[in-house]
This record gives C-alpha cells, structure tokens and sequence, in this order.
C-alpha cells in the first residue's frame, strides 16, 4: 500500500455565525471569525490517497488526473468565493474548517473511488498554524 498527496491552493472568505444567535453570542463564540462583514484565508489543502502501484505505470495514480479531479470538484466552486454563500456543498452548514474538510472528503471520495484507489485523508489548512485532518467517517 503506498500513499501519495497532491497539494492545492485556494483563496475564500467565510463567516462563522449562527443565524440563531445574536451578534454577541456569535462574537463570544466565535470571536474575529464571526464578523458580519466576513474574512478570510489562504487555504492549502492536501489530499491524500492510497492503492497498490500499478505495474504498467508504476504510479497509485497519475498526480495529473489527480489534480484535475481536484480543481473540477472542488477548487472551480471555492476559490475566490464566499463559502457561506457561494459554495455548493456547504449550504446549510457552518463555514468552519472541520465541516469545509467534511464537505471536500464528500464530493472527492465517489469520484476517488471511481479509479481503484481510496481517499486516505483531507488535510485542510486554514493557516500556518491550525489545520484539520479528516479521515472519513470510518
């Protein structure tokens, strides 16, 4: 079994908010993140998969294809937008990067699937020093 990561970069803002909740719990919960006129970050986002080498290639799975997938799937609807309202797969979901991780592992893992491989682990980093590792709901 070997592992291999393709790294990608987006840029988004969000909100950490809770439509529930007044602008003060939101603020007392959620702090800087959940200022009404949104902020943002520079995202890294790894995506790791795992297989057997195929013998004609060599490769678990040509990084190219890989990244295609990616950027199709989940870079087009993210980059340069707002998640809170732009992107598809977060409607209805809090904007944080444990549930932005949840929702990239969602729509790569089918199509992951697809090439006899398996979706190991979204490593999603909001910045330098805080960063969230999802490894499926196993």
């Amino acid at each position: 079994m070997i592992l291999i990561t393709r790294r990608e970069h987006f840029s988004a803002a969000h909100r950490l908010f809770r439509d529930n909740w007044d602008d003060q719990k939101n603020l007392d919960t959620f702090g800087n993140c959940s200022n009404p006129n949104w902020h943002g970050h520079n995202y890294n986002l790894f995506v790791t998969v795992k297989g057997e080498i195929n013998p004609e290639t060599g490769f678990v799975v040509n990084i190219k294809l890989l990244s295609k997938i990616i950027k199709e799937n989940i870079i087009s609807k993210i980059d340069h937008r707002n998640i809170n309202i732009d992107v598809d797969f977060m409607k209805g979901k809090l904007a944080s990067t444990e549930n932005l991780a949840i929702g990239i592992w969602d729509q790569l893992e089918p199509l992951i699937k697809v090439l006899d491989i398996e979706l190991h682990c979204i490593k999603l980093m909001e910045t330098e020093n805080n960063y969230i590792e999802y490894y499926g709901n196993k």
